[in-house]
C-alpha cells in the first residue's frame, strides 16, 4: 500500500513541477490547427466516398480506356 501512496506523491510532484504545460495562446492554436486538419480529412473522405459511391471511378476508367 505504501508503493501506491508514494507512486501517486510522485506522479503529482512531477506534473506540478517538472512538466511544461503549454500556454492559453498556443493551446488555442494548437487546437485550431487540429480543427483544419480533421476539416480537411473529413472532405477528403467525403469525397472519396461520393467517387467510389455514384461509379464516377469507373466511369473515368472506362472515358480513359
Amino acid at each position: 500500500m505504501a508503493g501506491i501512496v508514494q507512486f501517486f506523491k510522485e506522479s503529482y510532484e512531477e506534473l506540478v513541477s517538472k512538466v511544461t504545460w503549454p500556454s492559453w495562446k498556443e493551446l488555442q492554436e494548437s487546437t485550431v490547427l487540429v480543427f483544419i486538419a480533421i476539416l480537411v480529412l473529413v472532405v477528403f473522405i467525403f469525397l472519396m466516398d461520393f467517387a467510389f459511391g455514384k461509379g464516377l471511378i469507373k466511369m473515368l476508367y472506362e472515358f480513359i480506356a
